[in-house]
């Protein structure tokens, strides 16, 4: 996928993108957990802030230093970050400059925001034919939600995820994390890379557009619409056995404990490994359709059985006849997972300047990709003078634009290479 028009920065070409280039002027969560996921397979991410930063990286709990919140960190790790004032037509031109030797470019500003500053498709593509120019939203552009403002609390109500998880109140709750930001970032990143897929046949660029709403609302119908999906509908809205007030985990004599059984031969395991081969037989529970007309009493009843016993005890007697569970984990004790120790998915590293901070690395593992950490969390426009460089300004323009305010480096930022 190396783009043919202009020479990229130097990267590793073991790596899956290497030589993509991508602009990354998005903020918060689900613009920079796409760049993080791009950057992971070798894209050369350049994320550009304002003087104020990322907001990821004031709102997400204390730091060692100013603006390098945990958070912010294991979201943009791999990237280089610089910070130019778009509305001074010195920081926008060095920007453009920036955009005319990209593969990529990303922002989720709505787009009136856009259209002022001058980057919208129609201007970068003008300049750059073959860039594929991706917009994130929280609303499609064709309906009359586009333009409003949201977030993933906003879209958790709008989508009736909140509902969904209603307690024993009635009160709507938002899921403890942000799950449509992180879901629709995976969705981004699976369309940038279709984008540049297609690039590589025909030579195009493309436009993206990525509404958030719209696309998890498509993901959550596609569970509950259930028997809706028929006309007239044959079942109600809503996949029962997610929404009963028991399909949770379970109550153990010393924890709780996660069990599924989708198919009828794991029931008949589930009920063997606890003692009650009979309940097999029971008509409410033989067969998949039966149990979904009987799930709140299947629920029950498992419930009973787990009861009395201990955690461990339920997981070594199920796991013994390959039904799927597990322990119900606290945030404490996943991180003393022993499985993910084995894999090493959080490890101990060095940061510059945060000193020694948990790394949490790729899971995916493909040949001949190494998703080793290459770059750490960047301050604040640390790479500013190093990327304006790059693109052939000379120390003095490069001075000229950081005294005119033009240009920013945050003051705690490492000191660029002495030939930057």
């Amino acid at each position: 996928m190396k783009n043919t028009e202009t020479t990229p920065a130097p990267a590793d070409t073991a790596m899956p993108l290497a030589g993509i280039r991508v602009v990354d002027l998005t903020s918060a969560v689900v613009g920079p957990y796409c760049t993080q996921v791009l950057a992971d397979y070798g894209a050369e991410v350049i994320k550009l802030e304002e003087k104020s930063g990322d907001v990821i990286r004031w709102i997400s709990g204390r730091s060692r230093t100013p603006g390098m919140s945990g958070k912010f960190m294991h979201m943009n790790r791999n990237k280089r970050s610089i910070s130019l004032d778009l509305k001074q037509s010195a920081g926008r031109d060095a920007l453009l400059k920036l955009v005319d030797t990209a593969d990529v470019f990303l922002h989720n500003m709505r787009n009136a925001a856009v259209g002022r500053l001058g980057l919208d498709a129609d201007t970068l593509r003008a300049r750059r034919a073959n860039l594929v120019y991706c917009g994130i939203a929280g609303f499609g552009s064709d309906g009359r939600y586009a333009g409003r403002p949201a977030y993933d609390s906003i879209l958790q109500g709008g989508t009736a995820l909140a509902s969904l998880l209603a307690g024993a109140d009635g009160e709507p709750r938002y899921v403890p994390y942000v799950v449509i930001d992180r879901t629709a970032g995976l969705m981004v990143a699976h369309a940038v890379l279709a984008a540049l897929f297609a690039r590589e046949r025909d030579g195009r660029g493309r436009v993206i557009e990525v509404p958030m709403f719209e696309s998890y609302a498509g993901l959550l119908l596609s569970e509950h619409l259930y028997g809706h999906s028929f006309q007239p509908p044959t079942d109600r809205l809503g996949d029962r056995r997610l929404l009963d007030a028991n399909a949770r985990p379970v109550r153990t004599r010393d924890g709780h404990v996660c069990i599924t059984t989708n198919t009828d031969d794991q029931v008949r395991k589930l009920f063997l490994s606890l003692g009650r081969p009979d309940l097999a037989a029971d008509a409410r529970f033989a067969t998949s359709l039966s149990r979904i007309e009987h799930i709140a009493e299947f629920f029950a009843v498992r419930a009973e059985l787990l009861a009395q016993r201990g955690t461990d005890e339920i997981v070594e007697l199920l796991l013994k006849h390959d039904v799927p569970c597990m322990p119900c984990h606290t945030l404490e004790s996943l991180l003393a997972d022993p499985h993910l120790g084995d894999v090493g998915l959080v490890q101990t590293d060095r940061h510059p300047t945060q000193g020694t901070i948990r790394q949490i690395r790729p899971a995916i593992r493909m040949t001949g990709f190494d998703p080793a950490v290459r770059l750490p969390a960047p301050h604040i426009g640390e790479h500013t003078a190093t990327v304006l460089a790059e693109l052939g300004y000379a120390p003095g323009q490069i001075a000229d634009l950081f005294r005119g305010g033009a240009a920013y480096t945050a003051p705690d930022a490492p000191s660029p290479p002495a030939h930057a």
